[in-house]
């Protein structure tokens, strides 16, 4: 059985334990927060496991790490484990700098350890169903797929999740990286595209807490993302809209249902929870440490939706249109 340990116990502590609670082949040995209280709490649904405040005292003890801490500790924290040898799942996004990324890329080959990053929305069985329709073309060719991910996220200006140099951006970056990656996955290889983001009505966040995006790909589909932590209030939620040559499919991920419009009537195709699928891909990411298979979201792969990111931003400052090229799923090198 794998020896586990959760660093960092914060927000998503109850997404954290329920990853760990359907199954025997993993144990959770270790939880750290610099918050002892939140280590504690954690462990607490772990039998045996113990609390500590330094991810670096239970190094030796453990075979993989679930790393879910603010996003520029990311690095240094991936580091330790890949160094030792150890497997490490890496919630999104898997560092603020490239650089850093390919540290850790270079880490885990290095070490022939497993590195696989959270974009969980890969095992959303919805988005999975989604994304089978359009490649058998079921109702034609796609050419616009839009996602909406809209919800209330406010926190104190100085927390970690408001500041550009701990967050690694806005919004966009640190939400938007999920649905950047799905536009990739669903459409293929992009070639140009733009974002526009604001802190209007989200004054608590530096950058943006409110984004619009755009990507033109190869097969001149467009993706297009709006995100948002400034709804009070909200009709789309979490969607996705896939329109064909021969209908639109809608996965209404909030409401667990995957719709087919067309020729002005709705079919339900299918039904599902909505939640994170967190135990799926704890169970993926256990299959690639026994099997020492490459995951569905692996390092390289993923690094490929940071740099649309990041070259979204630097247009957007410039005032011009991002040049896409090269970061296809399929064009890691």
């Amino acid at each position: 059985m794998l020896k586990m340990a959760i660093v960092g116990c914060g927000g998503m502590a109850r997404a954290h334990v329920s990853r760990f609670s359907q199954g025997d082949r993993a144990r959770v040995v270790a939880t750290v927060d610099i918050d002892l209280d939140r280590a504690r709490e954690a462990a607490s649904h772990f039998q045996g496991a113990r609390a500590v405040s330094d991810y670096r005292e239970i190094v030796p003890e453990v075979d993989a790490a679930l790393i879910v801490l603010p996003h520029h500790l990311h690095h240094p924290a991936g580091m330790a484990f890949l160094e030792a040898g150890k497997h490490v799942l890496m919630e999104k996004p898997m560092a603020i700098t490239e650089q850093e990324c390919l540290d850790l890329i270079g880490a885990s080959e290095r070490n022939r350890r497993v590195l696989m990053v959270g974009y969980c929305m890969r095992f959303n069985p919805l988005v999975l169903r989604l994304k089978e329709l359009l490649d058998q073309k079921a109702y034609g060719d796609v050419f616009q797929v839009s996602i909406w991910t809209e919800q209330h996220t406010e926190r104190s200006p100085d927390n970690w999740m408001c500041r550009a140099a701990t967050l690694g951006g806005g919004q966009f970056f640190s939400h938007g990286c999920h649905y950047v990656d799905l536009l990739l996955w669903y459409l293929g290889r992009p070639l140009e595209g733009t974002h526009t983001g604001t802190n209007y009505c989200t004054p608590w966040m530096e950058w943006e807490g409110t984004s619009h995006v755009c990507i033109k790909f190869r097969s001149r589909a467009l993706g297009y993302h709006f995100g948002t932590w400034g709804a009070k209030g909200s009709r789309l939620k979490y969607s996705i809209h896939a329109h064909c040559t021969d209908g639109m499919l809608e996965a209404f991920l909030s409401g667990g249902k995957l719709i087919l419009h067309r020729a002005g009537k709705e079919t339900l195709l299918m039904e599902a929870t909505g939640e994170k699928q967190t135990w799926e891909e704890m169970a993926h990411f256990l299959d690639c440490v026994e099997t020492g298979k490459s995951p569905i979201t692996d390092a390289r792969s993923s690094l490929q939706g940071l740099k649309v990111i990041w070259r979204l931003y630097e247009a957007e400052e410039r005032g011009v249109v991002a040049d896409l090229h090269g970061c296809g799923l399929d064009e890691t090198g």
